[in-house]
């Protein structure tokens, strides 16, 4: 056997078992982006060496095997999977071989979700469920018909609206386990000594393929349909249409989906979805580009595995493989110490990191990790990395375990950890790791925003005894900032110039800064908007903050403790000595423009990003909104808007464009 034969006989080797562990035992042992690595290079080397492709091979077929614990299900039409793209120039192939293959400049594209479940189809007899299945490996599923019928989002029978039920339907559609009941699910199980599921998709495989209807039943799973296998009774000419009927007759569709006639409006779609991925309650991996017109689709016909009118334009990998080499213990600004993972560096989303967050010593031993171990790692949105779950089977004995240090890294000080807290923590206020993250704190962009006093300034300025507290700063002249090293003197002026600037920063960003525990820049803008000044909330009790709408006893007692502390009341004196805002300006008219309304941005905006257009809203007294709801009272509406545009106007909520709310902040005239 040639070198090149060998080498594709251990892919399909390693991609046949990864098969079964994450479609037949929902129990992966490597990340989505290194399975796709896997399948990508086999895929290449069989088509450079077409002499050795075989009929087993991971690429002639569709998914993944059938459990013997359910009985098969043949699809009448094969249920097939998806060719993905991964970049920009791979959509662009995909939609530049549509026009040559279909000899036309203008082709309409439905985009959807592309949701992280399982596949499943659903057979219904004259408006009945009759058979439930999965995927399996695209010809013949599994019957999990029984299962099925326990998720509340399925109809066992279809509406009959306008007198359209067809004869015989075989639904298509992805069933979820979303991200809340995923995380619930996976702490109930870790409190009975279970082993955890890797991600939600695995969470929803394995509640879907339980012998035990009742345990899936016990499991909130939802499903959203997107296509059609063989129909019979209506007519659809395109993708929109099936949509359509699909929802008449009582089937959840995605509300995001959405047509788009240029290359240019699906890579808008794509990032959009991308940009909105952790505001959504649910997974999604990428997008799904399909062509319209049904009678297109069947020219342009299918391949083995899949069809060639659509393709997953996917999201970068939010999973990989990769090994602890290290654990080391951070201190954060409260003290508490932090479990952290020194890994192999490797790429997330996009991003490489080396590090990733172990939370805490419960959350060490839950997961049984150890150092030395194989884990798989996820990156969501702009959070710290975290480690999903350790790989035992690639366990050889060399790994060791850990238990945070019972004296702190930094001061040498011991470190306690109170009873009912998962936190360890070191009690030392002069302690200079924390004086060092609240000092980072306190010039954050969400909190004072001191441009130019960053990390190493910060390090310096303690190390060199300069700072001692977040007051200290505003006592800082050029001069001394000079002395530091390399710190040119136009440098240590604009840094002054920005401490100065500081002091006219808003009270609920000057309280978000001084970092009292569980107090978040929503949770301070609550407090502020109460008590208006920095006097009045020092003296409110326990009972004045929790009859606040929102307020409960953690922060609450957070905020009796922290003006409790004599060095905490000393360091507000001296900043509000030193000038900065320590009240409500309610000398600013502006502050009333939107107050009371509630504004939900959507599409792409000219003159500001989203973002700035809803911190304008909040500056301005009014309210910015993720999801349309009766409560709304304004969509502004940019460039290619979605389906929050179409809820306003299904709700009769107002939509009004970007110059229109640029005319009520009193932007515009």
């Amino acid at each position: 056997m040639n070198p090149v034969e060998e080498k594709i006989k251990s892919l399909r080797e390693q991609l046949q078992y990864n098969n079964y562990r994450y479609y037949v035992l929902d129990n992966p042992e490597i990340s989505d982006g290194e399975y796709d690595r896997l399948m990508r290079q086999l895929s290449q080397l069989e088509k450079e060496h077409p002499q050795f492709i075989t009929a087993d091979s991971p690429t002639q077929r569709v998914g993944g095997s059938r459990s013997d614990a359910f009985s098969p299900v043949t699809h009448n039409v094969p249920l097939l999977s998806l060719d993905n793209a991964l970049s920009e120039n791979e959509i662009s192939e995909f939609t530049e071989r549509m026009k040559r293959n279909l000899a036309s400049e203008t082709i309409e594209y439905v985009c959807e979700p592309k949701l992280d479940g399982l596949a499943v189809e659903l057979v219904y007899d004259q408006g009945v469920l009759s058979v439930a299945s999965t995927r399996g490996d695209g010809v013949v599923g599994e019957n999990i018909t029984q299962n099925i019928r326990t998720i509340k989002s399925i109809p066992l029978k279809l509406l009959d609206i306008h007198g359209t039920v067809p004869e015989w339907l075989e639904v298509r559609g992805e069933v979820i386990l979303g991200i809340e009941e995923f995380e619930r699910l996976n702490k109930m199980r870790a409190e009975k000594g279970e082993p955890l599921f890797a991600n939600p998709r695995n969470a929803a495989a394995g509640s879907l393929r339980q012998l035990d209807p009742a345990i899936t039943a016990g499991r909130p799973l939802d499903m959203y349909c997107y296509g059609i296998g063989r129909i019979q009774g209506i007519n659809p000419q395109s993708q929109w249409d099936i949509l359509a009927a699909l929802k008449q007759s009582g089937l959840k569709v995605n509300p995001f989906s959405r047509l788009c006639r240029t290359l240019d409006e699906i890579k808008d779609y794509h990032q959009e979805m991308l940009e909105n991925r952790d505001r959504l309650p649910y997974e999604i991996d990428g997008i799904v580009v399909k062509v319209n017109q049904l009678d297109l689709q069947s020219q342009l016909g299918s391949k083995s595995k899949s069809p060639k009118w659509a393709i997953a334009y996917k999201f970068p990998a939010r999973q990989e493989t990769t090994q602890i080499l290290d654990i080391i213990a951070q201190v954060g600004r409260t003290g508490v110490l932090t479990p952290v993972a020194v890994m192999r560096p490797i790429k997330v989303g996009g991003v490489e990191v080396s590090r990733a967050t172990l939370h805490n010593q419960d959350e060490i031993d839950r997961k049984d990790i150890r150092i030395g171990d194989w884990v798989i790692v996820q990156r969501a949105g702009d959070v710290i990395p975290e480690v999903v779950k350790v790989i035992t089977s690639k366990r050889d004995g060399t790994e060791r375990s850990y238990n945070l240090p019972s004296a702190c890294p930094v001061c040498g000080q011991p470190t306690v950890r109170d009873p009912g807290e998962a936190a360890q923590r070191c009690i030392n206020i002069a302690c200079p790791a924390q004086v060092k993250e609240r000092l980072r704190h306190f010039a954050s962009k969400g909190a004072m925003d001191i441009d130019g006093l960053g990390t190493k300034l910060v390090d310096q300025l303690v190390e060199k005894a300069m700072v001692h507290t977040v007051a200290d700063i505003y006592r800082l002249s050029k001069s001394d900032l000079i002395q530091l090293e390399r710190m040119a003197e136009k440098s240590a002026q604009n840094i002054i110039g920005a401490i100065e600037n500081s002091k006219t920063r808003s009270f609920d960003r000057v309280l978000f800064g001084l970092g009292l525990r569980f107090v978040g820049e929503h949770v301070a803008k609550i407090l502020v908007n109460s008590f208006k000044s920095l006097d009045s909330l020092e003296k409110a009790s326990r009972e004045d903050l929790m009859a606040i709408h929102e307020i409960g006893p953690q922060v609450a007692d957070s905020v009796v403790d922290f003006f409790t502390s004599r060095e905490n009341r000393r360091i507000v004196d001296e900043l509000r000595r030193a000038g900065v805002t320590m009240e409500i300006q309610q000398e600013n008219p502006t502050g009333i423009l939107l107050a009371g309304k509630t504004f939900v941005f959507t599409g792409s905006l000219e003159r500001m990003t989203r973002k700035e257009a809803q911190e304008l809203t909040e500056e301005l007294g009014g309210r910015a909104s993720s999801a349309v709801s009766k409560n709304t009272d304004y969509v502004v509406a940019g460039e290619n808007a979605g389906s929050k545009a179409e809820k306003a106007r299904n709700l009769g909520i107002p939509l009004i464009s970007e110059k229109e709310f640029r005319q009520m902040a009193g932007l515009e005239s």
